[in-house]
């Protein structure tokens, strides 16, 4: 089998070193028989990132199928977002790459190791629910405030472009025409225009303009 190591420390000047971390993985790793297909060190990056650049680029490799195991040495070294952990590691079992976190004990590759992603992803569900119904506390509570809720509507009559779009309107241009103009949209342009009130009079075969 072939595995990616992954090992991160936050700081770069500060005595923190990953060979520690990639010393230990080897060893885990010759100890299993498994080939070290690439080794990805992320220096300098907080772990509540989701996004880091050999991270990144391991978990790459692993969509394409190209390594069997992804091996870190603690899973905060993965990532310290239970969210985050849960939503990698669905990744890589939908692709059919195991994980292993040495110091943890979590090894997906066992089936002891299957069973411990159902409760770290039943935790996760937990933890979604929990937020849920706190949001949901706390709009109820707003709204027996009185306090308006959602986001403020936009005044488009200060629109940035009211004035070109009254006068353009007024001489006759259609929607599209204002839009491709002043790079915006038609639907947009029509909105803006509903607001103004630049709207055809119906009662004129001629469509004089109520600007």
């Amino acid at each position: 089998m072939k595995v990616a190591l992954y090992a991160r420390v936050s700081t770069k000047d500060k005595g923190q070193d990953p060979e520690m971390q990639l010393t230990e993985l080897r060893e885990f790793a010759a100890k299993r028989g498994w080939q070290v297909a690439g080794e990805f060190v992320d220096v300098g990056v907080s772990g509540s990132k989701d996004s880091r650049p050999q991270l990144d680029a391991m978990m790459r490799l692993a969509k394409t199928r190209k390594v069997d195991v992804i091996a870190v040495w603690k899973l905060d070294r993965f990532g310290r977002s239970l969210r985050h952990l849960v939503d990698a590691l669905a990744e890589l079992n939908a692709v059919g790459c195991a994980f292993v976190a040495l110091r943890d004990n979590l090894d997906l590759s066992t089936p002891a190791g299957k069973l411990m992603f159902h409760i770290i992803g039943a935790m996760a569900e937990f933890e979604r629910e929990l937020i849920r119904e706190r949001v949901k506390a706390g709009l109820a509570h707003a709204r027996s405030k009185g306090q308006k809720l959602g986001r403020p509507r936009i005044r488009r009559d200060r629109d940035r472009d009211a004035k070109a779009i009254r006068q353009m309107r007024a001489e006759g241009d259609s929607y599209g025409e204002i839009g491709e103009a002043l790079g915006r949209t038609k639907s947009d342009i029509y909105r803006v225009c509903t607001t103004l009130g630049c709207e055809p009079d119906r009662s004129s075969t001629s469509g004089p303009l109520n600007c």
